[in-house]
């Protein structure tokens, strides 16, 4: 067990434990829901100012003896019944003649009981004279296969629970400041686990939630739990002050049990105090080094270049993409607290000038492998009930067992870039999903799964406000349309501006695809056509320069597709008449091939070569 030394705050009670104490005397009956299966803080012994973190039912039995009940009885569907001991005491002999007493068969402290006999045991409670007693019925849940269709024993099971409830007398034990009745208390995952006729309208029954732990009761925990690292004792106090609030921002969202079991691992790997976020890091996603922290720094300082190589025209978007990913990886900036991802950016602008592409390219700059990006087409999820393909679909549809593309994705894969395409083709129901990913950085699947988005990087695309603007307008006016239109969708639309905060400004807009531009990617794609047919084919290829112009001309008469509009045409007018006339012409490897002239007609197009064929 840890404590609190001398000197430092005593340990605030839970809402729900101190909502508990304070209706003891007023209710007979009391349900806790909620975060039941974490541990709690507790002081113990009761005054003493030592903070032990304790599971639920040990936690409750101490407040309650502290309160004045003589003996605490826990009740669960596999063991029945046991009386529990204080925390850190080993079970009295008495224990087995109060069970008996009660009209059970005790062997080693436990008195196996189903749901009749349970029904009766709590009579025998709830109308005990002498020394006050509260039983903790545990795993209530489990006691009913379905609330709304009770089974007949479970129905008579649950009205006697319902008129012992109303029965029920307060009692004054000698010396005690107040009358107390022998309580009850269900402990279920959920309020609508036990029959709703038993708490809705029951003023004798008291629905008491148990919530997650926020930073208020994460702190101690940290505080006591840390000094069990390795150079915890030798640490300055600013280092042991600074890896306590770094433990607290990083479990954000996450309960005790998970705090405790990464100190654990903590202590497992010999992790030190002031690595304690790799700690964190490991348990959340279970990667051993930190992958970020494995790039090279001069791949991403030299990465401009690279970028700029595949993603013609947007050099300001490159360099502020690569801005946050420098962000990223150095962690300035204090903006990235607790699971929160990586890095988020928003890509606006017209389609075909390079958004997907710039996705792509960044992957490949930080996996080396561009196919290892995460990409999600919000086009096929505009139905209704899409969150549950991204999630999973809850427990009892069809579906279940298999888990939702995106939260399977990135369990399996927690570092890596995910691209979000046309993100305002999504169902708005996604969008909430969006904000808590930006927000929290945590999605719970459809299995009950917490997966964890802090070592991702999201990128958005989008095509809003494009509508509203024009190539013939310089980049000024494209950049304010087109975030004017992003501005009306979230705000008007949509009703959701808190999810474009979160991005902040984040949000980058690319221009069209300007004429000096254009060639560039014409050329670019012509270059590497023939390189790929001189290494695969062994067959040299080459433009005239009036073919080429031509081609040109036909490639680049269009810019409304953007460079995706100008790999069609190369398809059409150059890659498959080339294809055809060197099958046709049944030209060999070691060939040397000059497309003089292009000429495109209705049907197809034709390429006028001139052939040098290789001996053979």
């Amino acid at each position: 067990m840890t404590s609190t030394p001398a000197g430092e705050p005593a340990v605030e009670k839970p809402r729900w434990l101190r909502d508990l104490v304070r209706f003891l005397p007023l209710k007979s009956q009391f349900v806790l829901s909620g975060n039941i299966r974490d541990l709690q803080l507790a002081e113990f012994p009761a005054g003493s100012g030592q903070a032990v973190p304790l599971p639920l039912v040990e936690c409750l039995c101490e407040e309650l003896r502290a309160f004045g009940y003589t003996s605490v009885i826990a009740y669960d569907p596999l063991t029945g019944f046991r009386v529990l001991p204080r925390p850190g005491q080993q079970r009295d002999a008495s224990a087995d003649t109060l069970l008996t007493e009660l009209g059970l068969q005790p062997a080693d402290g436990f008195a196996p009981a189903g749901l009749e006999l349970f029904a009766e045991t709590l009579r025998r409670i709830v109308e005990r004279e002498g020394p006050r007693i509260a039983v903790l019925a545990d795993f209530a849940s489990q006691m009913v296969v379905r609330p709304d269709a009770l089974l007949n024993e479970e129905h008579r099971a649950f009205t006697r629970a319902l008129i012992l409830s109303q029965r029920a007398q307060p009692r004054r034990a000698e010396g005690a400041s107040a009358a107390l009745f022998n309580t009850v208390v269900w402990i279920v995952e959920k309020e609508g686990d036990l029959p709703d006729w038993l708490l809705i309208g029951n003023p004798r029954v008291r629905h008491v939630p148990v919530s997650r732990p926020d930073h208020h009761f994460r702190r101690p925990l940290a505080r006591s739990l840390l000094r069990a690292l390795p150079g915890a004792d030798s640490a300055p106090p600013e280092q042991v002050a600074a890896a306590v609030e770094a433990f607290v921002d990083e479990t954000e969202g996450m309960l005790l049990v998970d705090l405790n079991a990464i100190v654990q691992l903590a202590r497992t790997e010999r992790i030190e105090l002031s690595r304690i976020r790799d700690a964190i890091r490991q348990y959340k996603v279970g990667v051993t080094e930190d992958p970020w922290a494995r790039i090279e720094r001069s791949k991403i300082r030299n990465g401009e270049s690279y970028v700029k190589e595949r993603v013609k025209g947007q050099d300001h978007a490159v360099t502020r993409v690569l801005d946050i990913v420098k962000r990223a990886a150095t962690g300035v900036g204090g903006g990235r607290r607790g699971n929160r991802p990586r890095g988020v950016a928003f890509l606006a602008g017209p389609t075909g000038v390079g958004k997907t592409e710039l996705a792509k390219t960044l992957t490949s700059l930080l996996h080396g492998d561009e196919s290892a990006y995460i990409r999600f087409d919000m086009s096929e999820f505009n139905a209704e009930h899409a969150d549950q393909r991204l999630l999973g679909a809850p427990p009892g549809y069809v579906g279940y067992d298999v888990g939702g593309e995106l939260t399977n994705a990135v369990r399996e894969r927690p570092f890596s870039v995910i691209l979000f395409d046309e993100i305002e083709k999504a169902h708005p129901r996604l969008f909430d999903k969006f904000l808590q990913v930006l927000d929290d950085g945590v999605l719970t699947s459809g299995r009950g799964d917490r997966v964890y988005f802090s070592e991702a990087f999201i990128i958005f695309t989008s095509n809003l406000g494009v509508g509203s603007v024009t190539p013939a307008m310089p980049f000024e006016e494209v950049e304010n349309g087109i975030r004017t239109g992003i501005q009306s969708f979230f705000r008007d639309k949509l009703g959701r501006p808190e999810l474009l905060n979160r991005i902040g400004d984040n949000i980058i807009v690319f221009d069209f695809i300007r004429d000096d531009v254009a060639s560039e990617i014409l050329a670019g794609m012509v270059r590497s056509l023939f390189s790929d047919v001189l290494e695969r084919q062994r067959i040299s290829v080459s433009l005239s320069d009036g073919a080429y112009e031509r081609l040109r001309e036909v490639c680049l008469a269009d810019m409304s597709h953007g460079g995706r509009g100008i790999r069609n045409k190369v398809e059409s007018h150059l890659v498959n008449p080339l294809a055809r006339a060197l099958f046709d012409r049944d030209v060999g490897p070691g060939s040397t091939v000059t497309i003089e002239s292009v000429e495109p007609g209705l049907q197809v197009t034709v390429l006028e070569l001139s052939v040098e064929q290789a001996s053979r």
